[in-house]
């Protein structure tokens, strides 16, 4: 509402709310700051797991920070934008969701000390934006190469990933398996490492222990063979793909057929007979002994393959078609009259197996393959889901390292180097932004003051300790959480690959600076519960039950 002239203007409808200035820019930040909050428990070998609770009443378990925040169905608007940070985290590297949520969180508690101090919030956004430009440098300098051939160095990126996420018992048998898988996939183009993690297919199975887990040089299709007469198991495979039905198609347009006589009938039913026959025997005559088949197969069909001892799967998912294709160096064929053996693909054994009850087809030994599959097995299902996480993490890790070529130490110590230096960097910088630089290198902080006090130690003694040693040139000293000390990361093999930590860093900060950009907040449909700010009361606090963002 404006006045004009004494008389009241509305512009906004009935029941709108606003909040503007300092009042917006607190809701903003304590909505933003409690996401964080939420997540900084789970950082770290150490951290706690959370149990989420969604409307159906279904639990799932785990310290995983994208699967936290995608499930707390977040309604306040600023800390949606936190969401976005670790979705895009996720997204770009795999790994690294919770640093990513933590550093914004922090970030904004730093920059409310300097509004509350009569900075403007422009001036830090400035000076978060010279200090992130700054940092990505930094990072690049303190960033070691590894190449996608070192075996050990990959293996300690994947275990590291997977600490402390509920894979712990078969931590390094995993982390072989994803580096390997890694190892498999991974191409070159102009000169550059390239990796499609769609090109690996994690399915998941419980029942068994996390010991049981295996890497498939091949395919794992959740499905079954269509006849029982056909054989369970084919040695030396020669497989077809076909993205057509093996049925009678019906006709475009509505047609009727006029029988006057029962040998009419008969001949029409042995005129569809041998054109499936036909269909079978073009499959055969291609030399395939295995087919998988995007679309339906008649019966009829399925029994005349199962004579000819041909093992057919029906209702293949595309995406598994094309993994099937990249595995085994099968062509997709969509037209059956085109199938020749050059089409075909090649697998040692193709067989069908029961797992934990159900039947799944393995397509494995395959030549050199450019899509593989790892079965992860656990006890529960919401072990095996949390392995399953764990495993996503470790593969995006793995895969972050060998694309960009540079890894750095772990357990906070970038972390710590990055404050030391903006520091430094703070006093060559006149103006207000210096202050802005400041504060964010003290955020920084806040990734081995967590680990500190996930493993229950005195955070402020491990961080004076920290910073004494990176003083001294000790790039490398970072917390050792599961020992409750102050070691060297290289050493100790706890690495992580360098675009996790640039990622993070970046998105954090952009999202802090949006953020403190709004000092208008409007929302034209009332929230639950009423309130103002686009929170409803009580919003955040204490974060009991999480009101108003669950």
């Amino acid at each position: 509402m404006t006045q004009y002239g004494g008389q009241p203007i509305f512009i906004l409808p009935e029941g709108a709310l606003r909040t503007t200035g300092r009042d917006a820019q607190r809701n903003n930040i304590m909505g933003a700051k409690a996401v964080a909050e939420t997540v900084r428990t789970t950082l770290g070998p150490r951290g706690m797991d959370k149990m989420m609770v969604d409307d159906l009443g279904d639990i799932t378990i785990t310290n995983d920070g994208a699967t936290i925040v995608e499930e707390m169905n977040v309604e306040h608007p600023a800390a949606k934008m936190v969401v976005e940070v670790a979705k895009t985290q996720d997204a770009e590297v795999g790994d690294g969701t919770t640093t990513a949520v933590v550093l914004t969180g922090e970030f904004l508690a730093n920059a409310e000390k300097l509004l509350d101090q009569s900075i403007h919030s422009s001036v830090i956004g400035r000076g978060y934006r010279m200090a992130s430009k700054k940092a990505q440098e930094i990072l690049e300098e303190i960033g070691k190469k590894v190449s996608i051939d070192d075996d050990k160095l990959l293996t300690e990126i994947a275990i590291t990933a997977m600490t402390g996420k509920g894979a712990e018992a078969s931590k390094e048998l995993l982390g072989e398996l994803s580096v390997t898988a890694i190892q498999q996939i991974a191409e070159k183009e102009d000169g550059k490492i390239v990796v499609d993690l769609d090109n690996v297919k994690l399915e998941k199975k419980e029942g068994g222990s996390t010991a049981d887990s295996e890497l498939i040089q091949g395919v794992i299709i959740d499905k079954e063979r269509v006849h029982p007469g056909m054989p369970k198991k084919v040695n030396d495979g020669k497989i077809a793909l076909l993205d057509t039905a093996i049925e009678i198609k019906e006709t475009e347009t509505d047609a009727k057929i006029q029988i006057t006589d029962p040998s009419q009938l008969q001949a029409f039913i042995d005129q569809e007979e041998n054109f499936l026959k036909e269909m079978v025997e073009s499959i055969v005559d291609a030399g395939a002994t295995v087919l998988f088949c995007q679309k339906g197969i008649d019966d009829l069909a399925q029994h005349f393959m199962a004579k000819k001892g041909i093992f057919a799967v029906r209702r293949v998912k595309k995406s598994d078609m094309e993994k099937l294709s990249k595995a085994t160096g099968a062509t997709v064929v969509t037209n059956l009259k085109d199938l020749e053996s050059k089409d075909l693909g090649h697998a040692k054994l193709v067989e069908e197996n029961k797992i934990a009850g159900d039947d799944m087809i393995f397509v494995s030994g395959c030549k050199n393959p450019k899509a593989v599959s790892i079965l992860v097995r656990g006890g529960t299902e919401h072990v095996v889901d949390e392995v399953e996480r764990a495993v996503n993490d470790a593969l995006g890790g793995v895969a972050a390292a060998v694309e960009v070529g540079m890894i750095v130490p772990g357990g906070g110590a970038p972390e710590i180097e990055l404050a030391r230096r903006l520091r430094e960097f703070a006093e060559s910088v006149g103006g207000r932004e210096q202050l802005a630089i400041g504060a964010f290198a003290d955020a920084m902080e806040i990734i081995p003051r967590t680990l500190a006090e996930s493993a229950g130690l005195d955070a402020i003694d491990i961080l004076v300790e920290l910073r004494a040693k990176h003083d001294k040139g000790d790039l490398n000293a970072g917390v050792l959480v599961l020992e409750g000390g102050v070691g060297d990361m290289w050493k100790r093999g706890i690495v992580e690959p360098l675009k996790i930590k640039t990622q993070a860093v970046k998105s954090a900060s952009e999202a802090a600076e949006m953020i403190l950009r709004i000092d208008d907040v409007i929302s034209t449909t009332k929230p639950r519960g009423g309130g103002g700010g686009g929170m409803p009361p009580g919003g955040m606090e204490g974060m009991g039950g999480m009101p108003g963002m669950m």
